[in-house]
């Protein structure tokens, strides 16, 4: 089957959008792989191709008989198949780095204390991948390196083995593991294990086992061809193709946003490091744009060192500014200088749901300014970016869509971290 790939290299995460010769989108893939971004590119695209799979085994299934619960207990059996082979590959490699000279008068310990640390962490796997089981993230990274912390910190303490220790062998090992891609022959033999880990499980399903695999091994067998590949993104320079399968992020933005909700006129994105601003035609072909000055200001890497500094997950802010009660008055969205200020404010009592309130508010005037700058907002608006899923930021913006440019149709959608790739993928099915 020929296919076509976007591929949108961000600051804190790479996504993939593949689809067929119809431009119908299979699947979707994204990474946190900080290691570098050639990597970063073949691990969303083989994620791609995996979300593919499952559209094409839904697909064969249809509907009925129970094919819809088949598909989301496949999908989570197989994640943790991937979990385990991913912890087994990092205990491995952890051990590897226990032969190195400074390890050589405690090797025997930290190796038993290793031991038990990836022996706790399997035990609570098939948990933390149980249905209707609550995890902040879906990355193995944050998975594993949060377990790790926990119980390495615990057994390091009952064994007299040091915590650091342990945690430097860890942030070594996980940086090899992260530049590992599994073939696709190791992902074959986790979505067969995964169906039957599922089989196993489920009751009231009319597919017959020997048919779901039959339909699944035909999926699996199936040759899913890179016909054409289109990079974009904040690291599109390192992508590993030629400058012609390259295009621009404000153009793959545009017509992204374009495909995802065809009347769209005008486009925000806040990624990580910009902040755009984009007028488009009724073709998705970008007519003007602003973006942000050099530095980070009011993006999405400006959340990230406020939730820092606040010690909160980033996926924390937006709840806690909901609940504020009124909007403290942020002077500055400089990066550099927020720590200073809300350090200020906490000290002098304000509420801190009521700052938070008031950082949201300060970065979407900033958006709204850059929005200005490239020629107002037309009907229909769209957002999109990592920052459209931060609720208090939708909040804000909404009101200040209301307030200088009336009632306006604003559409976000849950996919929006992939527009790029979305425009990146339409670009690459174009130049064929």
């Amino acid at each position: 089957m020929r296919t076509f790939i976007g591929i949108d290299l961000g600051s804190t995460t790479t996504k993939a959008v593949l689809m067929d010769e119809n431009q119908a989108v299979l699947g979707r893939g994204i990474t946190n792989s900080r290691s570098n971004y050639d990597v970063a590119a073949a691990v969303c695209k083989q994620e791609a191709k995996i979300g593919a799979r499952f559209t094409l085994f839904k697909n064969a299934l249809g509907s009925g008989g129970g094919a819809e619960i088949l598909l989301e207990d496949l999908e989570r059996n197989f994640r943790l198949e991937q979990f385990l082979s991913e912890l087994n590959q990092l205990e491995q490699t952890c051990e590897n780095y226990l032969d190195h000279p400074r390890f050589k008068d405690m090797k025997s310990a930290l190796r038993e204390a290793l031991g038990a640390v990836f022996r706790q962490i399997e035990t609570e796997a098939p948990a933390i991948y149980a249905p209707e089981a609550d995890r902040k993230s879906d990355f193995f990274r944050d998975i594993a390196g949060s377990r790790f912390m926990d119980i390495a910190e615990r057994i390091g303490r009952e064994s007299g083995i040091s915590f650091e220790s342990l945690l430097n062998i860890y942030d070594k090992s996980i940086i090899d593991v992260e530049s590992l891609v599994h073939s696709d022959e190791v992902v074959s033999r986790q979505l067969m294990n995964g169906l039957s880990r599922a089989l196993k499980e489920l009751e009231g399903v009319e597919v017959s086992e020997a048919d779901a695999q039959a339909a699944l091994k035909k999926v699996i067998d199936l040759e899913l061809e890179e016909t054409y590949v289109v990079g974009t993104g904040y690291g599109r320079v390192r992508l590993p193709f030629p400058k012609e399968h390259i295009r621009s992020e404000i153009l793959c933005h545009g017509l992204g946003a374009h495909m995802m909700f065809p009347g769209t006129r005008t486009v925000l994105d806040i990624g990580g490091q910009d902040t755009k601003g984009i007028q488009v035609d009724e073709n998705g072909i970008v007519v003007n744009f602003q973006m942000n000055d050099r530095c980070a200001a009011g993006c999405g890497r400006y959340l990230g060192y406020i939730a820092d500094e606040m010690k909160i997950g980033l996926h924390e802010l937006g709840p806690i500014a909901m609940k504020a009660t009124k909007t403290t008055r942020i002077n500055s969205t400089c990066t550099v200088f927020a720590g200073a200020e809300l350090r200020d404010r906490l000290a002098l009592g304000e509420n801190r749901a009521d700052i938070l309130a008031g950082l949201h508010r300060a970065i979407m005037l900033r958006a709204m300014s850059i929005l200005s700058r490239s020629g107002g907002v037309t009907d229909q608006f769209t957002f999109t970016g990592g920052v459209a899923k931060n609720e208090s930021a939708v909040n804000e913006l909404r009101k200040l869509i209301r307030e200088n440019y009336g009632e306006l149709t604003i559409n976000i959608s849950d996919e929006s971290i992939y527009t790029g790739a979305l425009g990146g993928a339409a670009f690459a099915y174009r130049a064929v």
